[in-house]
């Protein structure tokens, strides 16, 4: 009787193939993260690995900040794909954001910003005229900030003169291009964390630029993206065009504190409970760097201007994709 059921199964596995789905986690790779929220969900976007880079931005969704998506954009999983805005290339460390009932991505491809606009935060992200906004040189890590009075000002990374500097400029109303005549220096390497190596080359990017209480909140990475000493530290102005103090408690997020080389380059943003998070990127492993990491952690922001920014990385913790479409 036993050697008959099993049979039995045997000949109905084969007649009618059973389909297995795995729902294993798996590890979520996106180098230069940043999260937007909107209407109850999260969406996650960044660089991806050696091929995915060179063709556009995945985009991965969650309601809990636990469980994430396999990768949904509108094309084939990417909310932005090449072909339908500016670049050809090294599509790097995305921004999100809503405004005036358009979703826009600001970008770099071409080591060129460019902004492209969308229906959705799935996409598909395109531009009518494909261009970048900054063609005259390099320029990278673009974050777009709104003030309380309507300006608008393009922060990212001028790549230039033997290294990588911090920038900011006003834009035009239409996010089509920045003033030119209020192009400022806000950041440069010139403390011992930022240039742990003692490189030529010196290297501050990835700013995000939040507004609390009055103040200007700039958090930023230092070092080569390589190093296994890159890492996050803030500045604050009173002034989005600066002049911009960095606080002597830097560098606040590093290997150090997560116990991973390469911890940094993320984004600060607000839960659906107004707590703040910043994610983030780690290296693979002691040894290797990519594909980069996505890893979250709480911030606690200061009440005052006595106070300090303080990351949480006692429990950060990295995202996995449970491989179904949310």
């Amino acid at each position: 009787m036993k050697k008959t059921l099993a049979f039995l199964l045997l000949l109905s596995g084969l007649i009618f193939p059973v389909k297995v789905f795995s729902t294993d986690p798996t590890p979520i790779y996106l180098a230069d993260p940043t999260m937007f929220y909107h209407e109850g969900v999260y969406y996650l976007y960044g660089t991806g690995d050696n091929k995915s880079n060179n063709e556009g931005f995945v985009v991965h969704t969650s309601k809990d900040l636990k469980t994430w998506s396999k990768a949904v954009g509108a094309t084939n999983g990417y909310a932005l794909k090449k072909g339908d805005a500016y670049g050809n290339a090294g599509f790097w460390a995305p921004q999100v954001f809503h405004y005036q009932n358009k979703f826009y991505m600001s970008y770099t491809a071409d080591e060129h910003i460019a902004i492209a606009t969308s229906d959705s935060p799935l996409g598909p992200f395109k531009q009518e005229q494909k261009q970048p906004i900054i063609p005259e040189h390099r320029n990278i890590d673009s974050y777009v900030f709104i003030d309380d009075d309507g300006k608008k000002y393009l922060y990212h990374v001028i790549v230039a003169d033997g290294g990588n500097r911090i920038y900011v400029a006003e834009m035009e109303d239409d996010f089509s291009a920045i003033r030119k005549n209020t192009l400022t220096k806000c950041i440069a390497a010139d403390t011992q964390w930022e240039n742990t190596e003692k490189a030529e080359w010196t290297v501050t990017e990835g700013p995000t630029v939040v507004k609390k209480d009055g103040l200007y909140y700039m958090i930023y990475s230092a070092n080569d993206f390589r190093s296994k000493d890159y890492a996050v530290g803030y500045a604050v102005s009173k002034r989005p065009l600066g002049p911009w103090k960095k606080d002597e408690t830097n560098p606040i997020l590093g290997r150090q504190h997560t116990k991973m080389n390469g911890s940094g380059h993320g984004d600060l943003f607000k839960d659906a409970k107004g707590i703040w998070y910043y994610v983030f990127h780690t290296h693979l492993s002691e040894n290797k760097v990519g594909p980069r990491k996505t890893a979250l952690l709480k911030v606690a922001m200061p009440s005052d201007s006595s106070q300090k920014v303080q990351f949480d990385a006692s429990d950060f913790y990295y995202l996995q994709s449970n491989g179904i479409k949310k």
